[in-house]
C-alpha cells in the first residue's frame, strides 16, 4: 500500500504493467503553460534527490520522468465545499488523476492548481520509496471535500523567521493544504511593519500589566509581561512571502488580532483609552485593556493600520481576530467587531474573525473560526479533580480561575447557534483537536523526547496522543456542509522557542489533519498510523524534528 498524504479516494493497482525504480535520474517534464508549477516542483523534491534530479534541459535520455499536463483525461468531477481562499466566486477545481507506469509518473489535471496537487502525490509516492526500492503501477483519483484547509503559526507569540515560513509553506504544500494563516499581533509582539505607524515594530517594551501572580496570564495563556526581541516582517519580506506561497497555491491570511490582545498596540500609542469594562472586574484579574473603537483616536489608529495590511496582503482575506476580548462590556465588543469589520470591507479585503465576533451579529459574507466551548476547555469541576491534574496547579490553576474561565467562556456554547442563525460559515478549528500546540501524552513519549514533551504545548490541555488528533470528524459538530468554510489547524506559540520546538508539535499531528480537510472525515488509524510512519524520512531530509511518538509505528 502506498503512504501518500492525503489517501486518494480511488486507487488502483495496475496488474502487469510492472513498476517503477525510485531510484531515478529523475526530470520533471511539463506543458510550457505550467513552466512555473514545474520549477516549484522541482524545488520541492530537491532536497530530497540531490544530483538524482537533473536540471530542466539536462540531456541525458535516460530518466524517470514526473509528467505534468493540462488534461481531463480520467479526472473526477470536483465536488468542493466551502470557501475559496484564493478569493473566486466558487472553489478551484483541484481534482487530479495520477498514473504510475514503467517509465514514470503523470500527473493530469483541468486547472494548473489540480495538477500541482496531483505532483504533491507523486512527490510522496517517491520520496516515502527507499531510493533501492520501486513504486507499484497504479492509478489514483482524487478531488478534496473542503475548499479551505488551513494551518496557522503563531509569529506573534514566538518569531518565525522568513525562511522558516517558506518551510512552513512547503510542508503545507506537500500536503495539499491551501491556507497559512500568520497570527502576527499579540500582546507578545508586532511582527508586520505597518507604513502608517512604524512605532509598532521599533523594538518598543510589550510589557503589560504585574503578573507576579501565576494566574494573572491571558486566559489564553499568554503572559503580557513577557518582552520578545523586535523581530518582523518588513513590507518587501511580507510581500515576497505572500509570492513564494502563491507559487505552492497557498493563499497566506494575516491576522492583526484586535480588540483584545493589543499590548504592542498600546506601547506604541500609550494614550489610548480602555475600552468601557464590565462592573466589578477591574483590579481582580490583570488583562490588558481593548480597545474602544467608539474613540476618536483609536479608530483612527486602528484604520490606518487596516488600511496598510489590506493594501499590503494580495489575497483576499484579513483575520481581525477578535476573541478573548477580556475587560470589555458587550455593547463595546459589539461596536469594535462592527468597526473591525466594516474598516476591512472598505479596504476591500473580506473579514475573518474567531467565533467570538458572532456576537456582534453574523451574516452571509461572516467568516467565524470555531475555536471552543466549555466542554472542550477540560477545566476542572473539583479540587479534587484540580488535585488529579498537577501540571494545572503547576501553571497556576486555581478554582477561582477555573471558575472565571468557565463564566468568560459560557457564551461561546452557543456562538455556533448564532453564526448558523445569520447565514455565515464556520472554519473548523476545534481546540478540542486541532490546536496542536497540545502537549503529548505520556504513554506516548519516547525517552529521548520526554523534555520537550513535559515543556511543549499549552499546560491548560489535558496531553493527548496522536490518535486523538487523528480521530477528529467533522461532522461530529453537526453543522451542515454548506455552513462549513473549511479545516484549519492551529499551532500557537506559547512555549515555542524556534522552528524545531514548531515542527515537533506539528509532526506527526499536521498529516491526519490535512487528510481530514481534504476528505472530510478521519482517517482509519489501523491504517493510516503506518502510512504516516513512513513520512519520517521526508521530514528528516528536510531537516524538519518531529515527534516520535510510540503511537505510530516507525520504521
Amino acid at each position: 500500500m502506498n503512504a501518500v498524504i492525503p489517501s486518494p479516494t480511488e486507487q488502483a493497482a495496475q496488474g502487469g504493467a510492472g513498476s517503477l525504480a525510485a531510484a531515478g535520474p529523475w526530470r520533471v517534464r511539463a506543458d510550457r503553460s505550467l513552466s512555473e508549477v514545474a520549477d516549484t516542483v522541482r524545488a520541492l523534491l530537491a532536497p530530497h534527490l540531490g544530483a538524482r534530479l537533473l536540471p530542466d534541459g539536462d540531456p541525458r535520455e535516460h530518466s524517470s520522468e514526473i509528467v505534468l499536463t493540462l488534461h481531463s483525461t480520467g479526472v473526477p468531477l470536483a465536488r468542493t465545499v466551502g470557501v475559496a481562499p484564493a478569493g473566486t466566486a466558487e472553489p478551484a477545481d483541484e481534482a487530479y488523476a495520477l498514473t504510475v507506469g514503467a517509465d514514470g509518473i503523470t500527473c493530469r489535471a483541468r486547472t494548473p492548481e489540480g495538477v500541482f496537487r496531483a505532483a504533491a502525490s507523486a512527490a510522496q509516492l517517491l520520496l516515502t520509496t527507499p531510493p533501492d526500492g520501486a513504486i507499484e503501477a497504479l492509478q489514483l483519483r482524487d478531488a478534496p471535500h473542503y475548499a479551505w484547509r488551513g494551518l496557522m503559526i503563531d509569529p506573534a507569540r514566538s518569531f518565525v523567521t522568513p525562511d522558516e515560513v517558506r518551510r512552513v509553506v512547503d510542508l503545507a504544500a506537500l500536503y495539499k493544504l491551501n491556507v497559512l494563516h500568520l497570527h502576527l499581533t499579540d500582546n507578545e509582539g508586532w511582527r508586520l511593519a505597518v507604513p502608517s505607524l512604524p512605532a509598532l515594530t521599533a523594538g518598543a517594551d510589550t510589557s503589560g500589566p504585574d503578573v507576579s501572580d501565576p494566574g494573572a496570564s491571558d486566559p489564553d495563556g499568554s503572559d503580557p509581561d513577557v518582552s520578545t526581541a523586535a523581530a518582523f516582517y518588513s513590507a518587501d519580506e511580507y510581500r515576497d512571502l505572500q509570492a513564494y506561497a502563491t507559487r505552492h497555491f497557498v493563499t497566506i491570511v494575516p491576522e492583526i488580532d484586535l480588540p483584545g490582545h493589543c499590548a504592542t498596540l498600546r506601547a506604541a500609542l500609550p494614550d489610548l483609552p480602555p475600552a468601557p469594562a464590565p462592573e466589578g472586574l477591574a483590579d481582580r484579574f490583570p488583562f490588558v485593556p481593548p480597545l474602544d473603537l467608539a474613540d476618536a483616536a483609536t479608530h483612527s489608529a486602528v484604520s490606518a493600520v487596516l488600511a496598510d495590511v489590506c493594501a499590503l496582503t494580495d489575497g483576499p482575506f484579513v483575520h481581525i481576530g477578535c476573541d478573548e476580548a477580556v475587560g470589555i462590556t458587550a455593547d463595546a465588543f459589539k461596536v469594535a467587531v462592527r468597526e473591525l469589520r466594516g474598516l476591512t470591507r472598505k479596504f476591500g479585503k473580506r473579514p475573518v474573525a474567531w467565533q467570538e465576533a458572532s456576537r456582534a451579529g453574523s451574516g452571509p459574507e461572516d467568516i467565524a473560526q470555531f475555536w471552543v466551548d466549555v466542554p472542550m476547555m477540560d477545566l476542572p469541576g473539583s479540587a479534587e479533580e484540580l488535585a488529579a491534574r498537577p501540571e494545572l496547579a503547576a501553571s497556576g490553576m486555581t478554582m477561582e480561575i477555573a471558575s472565571a474561565l468557565r463564566t468568560f467562556f459560557a457564551p461561546s456554547d452557543h456562538d455556533v447557534e448564532r453564526v448558523l442563525a445569520g447565514g455565515g460559515r464556520l472554519l473548523l478549528s476545534p481546540q478540542s483537536h486541532l490546536y496542536l500546540d497540545r502537549r503529548y501524552a505520556p504513554e506516548v513519549t519516547p525517552p529521548a523526547q520526554a523534555e520537550a514533551a513535559a515543556r511543549l504545548g499549552f499546560p491548560h490541555y489535558l496531553p493527548r496522543d496522536v490518535r486523538h488528533t487523528a480521530s477528529w470528524d467533522p461532522a461530529s459538530h453537526s453543522i451542515p456542509d454548506e455552513s462549513v468554510a473549511g479545516v484549519e489547524a492551529t499551532l500557537f506559540g506559547e512555549t515555542l522557542r524556534g522552528i524545531d520546538d514548531l515542527t515537533t508539535l506539528l509532526l506527526p499531528r499536521l498529516g491526519s489533519v490535512a487528510e481530514t480537510a481534504w476528505s472530510g472525515r478521519p482517517p482509519l488509524w489501523a491504517e493510516y498510523r503506518g502510512r504516516i510512519a513512513r513520512h519520517a524520512p521526508l521530514w528528516r531530509e528536510r531537516g524538519l524534528v518531529h515527534f516520535a511518538a510510540e503511537d505510530v509505528p516507525w520504521a
